[in-house]
């Protein structure tokens, strides 16, 4: 069964960037095919990718919505739902991409539901590593699947109130009672040496500090010209980073 890497922070920590990142270091690894997954509707993980995408989980469980039970002969709902997921899956070589959209809502048909989120488990089990970009509230993370994640990374800026809001994370995630097999800190956009205050705070929340991403002209200029991150040259400072992080994470 393949590993699951899972973002956890506030938007505009970085997480979308951290996401493509790891998803470069796979590559680069040779451990293919990844699953990408962008579960937060405000993120921009398809650019970073350099992937084109037209509907959404959300979507295909709005067109299971207005078929009202009408559905093609011969099929059922749990096909017609399959056939949607593998419809809205985004296929490039070495690397394919699954965009949630916006989570269910208290309203939403439970067993459209429920059929999804079965076959999107039985999807993962096909990829060595699933990579999720998520948003702040961890809702599709909550609701997605039955399948734990191996490593969750919580996402700070060099702030003490980017490592508080991390702490209100994970105390949200704790509440969910997910399954996660390790916890690591990663703290973006910081500068060489952590202050001894910083370094307090950090120390404070418990959380192992996994590394530290510094600031990166080379990100600046791709995204000024909208270039996927994937093209991000080996000396960049915050491909160095992430690849030293996750070289001591993923052992095997």
């Amino acid at each position: 069964m393949g590993k699951v890497i899972a973002m956890a922070g506030k938007g505009g920590t970085g997480k979308t960037t951290l996401a493509a990142l790891v998803i470069r270091y796979l590559q680069k690894k040779g451990r293919r095919p990844i699953l990408a997954v962008d579960a937060d509707p405000s993120s921009n993980l398809v650019d970073a990718l350099g992937l084109t995408v037209n509907k959404s989980l959300g979507s295909a469980r709005e067109d299971f919505f207005e078929t009202k039970g009408n559905l093609p002969p011969g099929m059922t709902k749990e096909t017609y739902l399959e056939m949607k997921l593998h419809e809205i899956l985004v296929e490039s070589p070495g690397l394919d991409l699954l965009v949630m959209g916006r989570p269910e809502g208290p309203g939403c048909y439970c067993y459209a539901n429920n059929i999804l989120r079965r076959h999107l488990d039985l999807l993962i089990k096909n990829y060595p590593f699933v990579v999720m970009d998520n948003e702040a509230g961890m809702e599709h993370l909550s609701r997605r699947t039955t399948q734990g994640v191996d490593y969750l990374l919580f996402l700070s800026d060099y702030s003490l109130k980017g490592i508080r809001t991390v702490g209100k994370i994970r105390e949200l995630i704790d509440e969910l009672n997910l399954s996660v097999k390790e916890k690591h800190l990663v703290v973006d956009r910081a500068p060489n040496g952590l202050d001894p205050i910083f370094s307090r705070e950090v120390e404070n929340l418990g959380l192992p500090l996994l590394g530290a991403i510094p600031e990166d002209g080379f990100i600046t200029e791709l995204e000024m010209r909208g270039k996927p991150l994937l093209e991000l040259p080996d000396e960049s400072p915050a491909v160095q980073a992430v690849d030293r992080m996750m070289g001591k994470m993923i052992k095997a």
